[in-house]
This record gives structure tokens, sequence and C-alpha cells, in this order.
């Protein structure tokens, strides 16, 4: 399923926070999304999961407007920072609730049903029946995107997955997430600051005072920028100040036609 940005702006009284944002995510890609602290990443975000409305413009996933909140909900699933899960409750359990709360059509057997399949899908099927307190972090994160994933969502919104989480376990993580995704070709959008897990991904948007800055491929971005590594090539891309007198756009960015373009 598609994401599609139309001039996408957020003001908050005369501060602009997210200005003209225009991209595509194409269905099944493992897309990331870079900014500074205070660039606008998560008002985007909240809007493109209709947590806030936009000012102007527009965004669709799959087709339907992000003013369709409905339509938007039924497309999406989303996994925030902060931890979600009842600890009091197994993994099953509290995929169950879920079901129960976002499909009331389903019948208990088939809540049951998906929520042994998702946790299945993220390695956790043993586990099921013991309460989440018990569980590693690394574990509780696996549930929250198995619960995520309970509703076959179109497009999975992924803020910062791994905040918190050791190596090791952030690895597996993404060994549970590269499967799922080449398995079902979901499209992944994810929200965050750590560089590694960015070169996971397929395409970047970098975003910096609100604007769009660069959108290409970990490797294009490096070449465009003429640096060694994705953290430089955001260092270089997020390192000056931009006035409201330039020219709207992006200063980097790679069409289907795989010309690159330049601003000023």
């Amino acid at each position: 399923m598609d994401v599609v940005l139309d001039k996408l702006c957020r003001s908050f009284g005369p501060r602009e926070v997210v200005r003209q944002l225009s991209f595509e995510v194409p269905s099944g890609q493992l897309f990331g999304f870079l900014g500074p602290n205070g660039s606008g990443k998560s008002t985007t975000i909240k809007m493109l999961t209709t947590l806030l409305p936009p000012t102007t413009g527009d965004a669709t996933i799959g087709g339907a407007s992000i003013r369709q909140l409905r339509a938007v909900r039924e497309r999406i699933a989303v996994v925030f920072q902060d931890p979600s899960l009842d600890t009091r409750l197994s993994a099953l359990e509290n995929l169950v609730l879920y079901g129960a709360l976002y499909r009331p059509t389903w019948s208990r057997s088939e809540r049951h049903e998906r929520a042994m399949a998702a946790l299945e899908a993220m390695g956790l099927a043993d586990r099921a029946t013991e309460q989440a307190r018990t569980y590693s972090w690394g574990m509780r994160r696996r549930v929250e995107i198995a619960r995520a994933l309970l509703t076959e969502p179109g497009v999975l919104f992924l803020d910062e997955p791994t905040t918190g989480l050791d190596p090791q376990t952030r690895a597996s993580l993404w060994e549970h997430l590269a499967a799922l995704q080449q398995r079902t070709r979901l499209t992944l959008f994810l929200a965050t600051h750590d560089m590694e897990e960015a070169e996971r991904c397929e395409r970047i948007a970098v975003l910096h005072h609100g604007r769009l800055q660069a959108l290409d491929s970990p490797t294009g971005l490096c070449e465009a920028t003429e640096t060694d590594t994705l953290t430089q090539a955001f260092l270089a891309l997020t390192s000056r100040e931009i006035t409201d007198d330039e020219v709207e756009g992006p200063l980097i960015i790679k069409g289907r036609d795989s010309a690159l373009f330049r601003r000023g």
C-alpha cells in the first residue's frame, strides 16, 4: 500500500513546523524518515497516522486521504516509541483485547487464531500465554509489532522501534521485520535516529526545519553529498540553516529517471 504526501503542511500559530512536504512511498518499500530533533518528523508522523490534522495540503494512504480518519485507520498500524503493553496480561491476551477493540466483528475464535498467527510471525508463539511482565524489552517490542500486524495493515509506521534495546536484541528484531516484509510485502515507514537502521532502508527522506532536504537511497545520499557514510551525509544535509527566501524543494532528490537534482 502506497503513501503519498502532497504539499503537506502543519502550523502551530504563526510557527510553520512542516512545510510543503511532497513525496511518495511505493507499496512494499522499507522507507526511512530521518531528521534532527525539531525537524518536524514527529509532527509528520502524527498527521500521517491521523493523530493530528494538517493545516494545508494532504496525504493519502492506499488512496484514502488522511482527512478520512476511519478509512486510513483501517489501512495502517503504528508502533510508537513508548511501551504500550499491559504487562499484567499475556502476549495472547494483549492481542485478543486489541482485536476486540479494533475489529469488533471478529468472533472470539477468529481473534484468537489471528493473534496466534501474528505472534508466530514474530517468533513468540511458544511464550504466548506468559505474562508480558516476564518478557525482556526486546520480546515486548516484538509483541507490540505482532499486535500492530493483527489487523493486517497495508502500512506499518515504526517510530524509533529499537530505542533502548541492546545490539543483539535490535539485530534479532530486524531479522523478524525483514522476514515479515519479504513474506508479506508490507510497506514499512520507519522514523529513526539510528543510522545503522536507516541503512537498511531502500529509500530515505531527510527532513530539516520542516522541509524535505533529500530523498534517495543510502548510497545515493552518500554519493550526492560526497561523503563516505550515511552519518556524514546526514550531517552534511542538516548542519546548515535554511532561510525562508530559499526556493522551495529538496536539495537532493533522485526521481524515477535516476536524474540527480540540486537546489541553489
